[in-house]
Formats: C-alpha cells, sequence, structure tokens
C-alpha cells in the first residue's frame, strides 16, 4: 500500500483538477487567505512540527499564486514538515502513539488549496453576479462514496459556501463542500 501511495506522489498522480483556476482565482484565495490570517483562523495541521509551522503558510501562499495541491503536498514532504508520530487519546483515557500516514502531507495539502480555491471562485462568482457554483469531481476516486456521487452536479449558493468554509476552518464544514478528504469532489462556475 505505501509503495501504491508513493510511487503516486512522485508520479504527480494525486491532486485534483480545478477547471477554473485562473488568475482572477487565485488572487481570490490570496485575500481569502489573509482573511484567515487577519481572523486568526488560518487553519495548521496538528500533525505539523515546527518546521510545517515555520513553512506552511509561504508554501500555501506561493500554491495559490502559481502552483497546485500538488505541489503543496510534495514541499510539504520534501521540507519535512510532518511529524512521524502523533499521540492519540485511547477509550479507557491513556494515550499512545500512532504513526503518522505517509500520504499526510498530500492529503492535508489537497484538503485546504481545494477549500481555498472554493473560497476564491465563491469570490469570483459574487463579485460577477453567479448565484451559484457547481460541484464537480477534481479527481477519479477508486471508491467514490455514495454521497459525494449523489452531489456532483448540484449547484450551492456561492455566498452561503463562502460563509460556510470560512466559519468551519480544517473540518468539513456543514454544506459538505468539500466532502472531507480525499472526496476527490471540488466546484466549478456553472457551464
Amino acid at each position: 500500500m505505501h509503495r501504491i501511495i508513493k510511487k503516486s506522489i512522485e508520479e504527480g498522480i494525486m491532486g485534483l483538477n480545478y477547471e477554473s483556476l485562473d488568475e482572477r482565482t487565485r488572487e481570490f484565495m490570496l485575500r481569502e487567505i489573509e482573511f484567515d490570517i487577519a481572523k486568526g483562523n488560518l487553519y495548521l495541521s496538528k500533525r505539523f512540527n515546527e518546521n510545517g509551522l515555520d513553512k506552511y503558510l509561504e508554501l500555501l501562499k506561493s500554491a495559490a499564486q502559481k502552483q497546485d495541491d500538488n505541489w503543496l503536498g510534495n514541499e510539504l514532504r520534501r521540507l519535512g514538515c510532518f511529524k512521524a508520530f502523533i499521540e492519540k487519546k485511547t477509550p479507557s483515557g491513556g494515550s499512545t502513539k500512532i504513526k503518522v500516514p505517509v500520504n499526510a502531507a498530500e492529503t492535508f495539502a489537497e484538503g485546504e488549496f481545494n477549500r481555498f480555491y472554493i473560497r476564491g471562485l465563491c469570490r469570483v462568482a459574487i463579485e460577477d453576479g453567479i448565484l451559484e457554483l457547481e460541484i464537480c469531481r477534481g479527481k477519479e476516486v477508486s471508491r467514490p462514496r455514495i454521497e459525494s456521487e449523489a452531489r456532483i452536479g448540484k449547484t450551492v449558493p456561492a455566498e452561503k459556501l463562502l460563509e460556510d468554509l470560512r466559519k468551519y476552518p480544517g473540518v468539513e464544514p456543514a454544506l459538505g463542500v468539500p466532502s472531507g478528504p480525499n472526496s476527490g469532489l471540488t466546484a466549478r462556475l456553472p457551464s
């Protein structure tokens, strides 16, 4: 399993296809990153080590300016930004150390880049008077979730989606877009 993930990462197979990612969307992504910083609301992984805490913001901004989630995940992994182990509470009230998954950097990067992409896209839509965004598949997954498949092609009000993503950093938002780690879902401007 780890070899398959490692090979996929090295080949650049992972990551989403962002249909509406352009310079304007990128500019709004950067504004949304700054919005979170100003509010003290930028989500930082609990799996980050000191290096991750130190480098993440700069890497996130670079990804938003000219890269993508693939690049962000590769850089987080290459620079050793994640702990090898984290402590987890046990049902008995104690704690144990568990290994951080080998694909933690890529999963985190995909999720956070996608959230800022959707937020940027919401801002584009709002500015252009487009009321809704369309949920779409950004990448194929081996076992699509039934609830994710049911969302494809549905529309979500841009203003509500933006508000939802701002309100719930780092967790699945109330509107369910994006719908959790590795769902493969993102959004686009309606065609």
